[in-house]
């Protein structure tokens, strides 16, 4: 792996590209981990790394179950390597995860920041979503406390990083379940509306949709019109004689059981709606999501140790690079416009 930081033991000097705070080493003894909001496939791959990475260095390691919900109930136990042996290919997070309305609040933040102090925590690794590095986030201004965010979550849709904890292994489930559902469309000249997850990103949806070789995919980052965008495209398809048709629809997007519908009454051809759900979120990680969510795990050690803080790890390319937690939670990302092309070009 490309662009991993050395261990050092001197502070690096400010660059001029990002804006890095620093703190004295002295002052980091032990840190905390946590996941929090949806679980994504390798997770434990990162939790892994944070430990063995912090033990290595010297630091002691608490894991935090349930989420930012465990710092305001005080869900900590101290963590040895023994603690997170054999959890590399298991899916969800064996720190477990959970909502906590009362840490949206300053009192629920009090509370959570009291229980860190209690166990002695220093600085705290945060693996989630954007929700959960924004309240990251929140907590890291309020109290001066140092955090550093992994982002983990299917969606892909942390525009700081190219690629996210859990994508890779979410993106195969879906693959695999369309690829199976092909086999009795096939066999019925059947016209299968697949719905995939994304709320609010189209990443999984698009990627599935071009390696399934699905007729159409509809986006919840663009407008679809159902005449031009699925029926012509039908009719246009079956003038090559294909008798059976998929269609990708991303969560935000939603309604997959009246688009079957809707096709179906205006086609004559027989419809179904296939909701993937949850099953997308579970599962053994694929190699690359072990391998770049243990990359980043050690990467957040990394950071702690040459003294930086409150920064959001990501990947450019194959490069591990690292922002900070404003810089990154302000910055926004779009669907590569030459694989909607790919898409709608290849899918006739």
């Amino acid at each position: 792996m490309q662009g991993l930081m050395p261990r050092m033991g001197i502070r690096h000097q400010l660059t001029a590209k990002h804006s890095i705070t620093f703190i004295d080493m002295a002052e980091i003894k032990c840190i905390g981990i946590l996941t929090s909001g949806g679980d994504a496939p390798g997770m434990n791959a990162a939790i892994r790394a944070v430990t063995r990475s912090a033990i290595f260095s010297g630091f002691k390691v608490k894991g935090i179950y349930r989420g930012y919900r465990g710092l305001v109930t005080d869900e900590i136990v101290e963590f040895s390597t023994a603690n997170v042996s054999n959890i590399i290919q298991r899916g969800g997070t064996i720190l477990k995860t959970a909502r906590c309305k009362e840490f949206q609040t300053p009192e629920g933040r009090q509370l959570a920041y009291d229980t860190l102090k209690r166990h002695g925590i220093d600085a705290l690794v945060v693996i989630g979503g954007d929700g959960s590095l924004t309240g990251a986030r929140i907590f890291a201004n309020e109290y001066n406390f140092p955090i550093i965010g992994l982002p983990g979550t299917i969606d892909n849709d942390i525009a700081c990083t190219e690629y996210t904890i859990g994508y890779d292994t979410a993106m195969n489930t879906a693959l695999e379940m369309i690829d199976k559902l092909r086999d009795t469309t096939q066999s019925h000249d059947r016209c299968s509306v697949v719905e995939v997850m994304g709320r609010n990103a189209g990443y999984i949806a698009l990627n599935v949709a071009i390696a399934s070789g699905a007729m159409a995919v509809l986006l919840p980052e663009k407008e679809f019109d159902m005449q031009r965008d699925i029926l012509d495209k039908i009719a246009e398809t079956q003038k090559t004689g294909k008798r059976h048709f998929i269609i990708i629809v991303a969560e935000g997007v939603g309604h997959a059981q009246e688009i079957a519908n809707e096709i179906q009454a205006r086609t004559g051809i027989d419809s179904r709606a296939t909701i993937l759900g949850h099953v997308q979120r579970g599962g053994s990680p694929t190699l690359r999501d072990r391998v770049n969510a243990s990359a980043m795990g050690y990467q957040a050690v990394c950071l702690l140790e040459q003294g930086k803080y409150n920064r959001i790890v990501g990947m450019k390319g194959e490069k591990l690079v690292d922002y900070p937690v404003d810089e990154a939670l302000e910055m926004t990302k779009s669907l590569d416009p030459v694989l909607v092309d790919v898409c709608n070009t290849i899918s006739i």
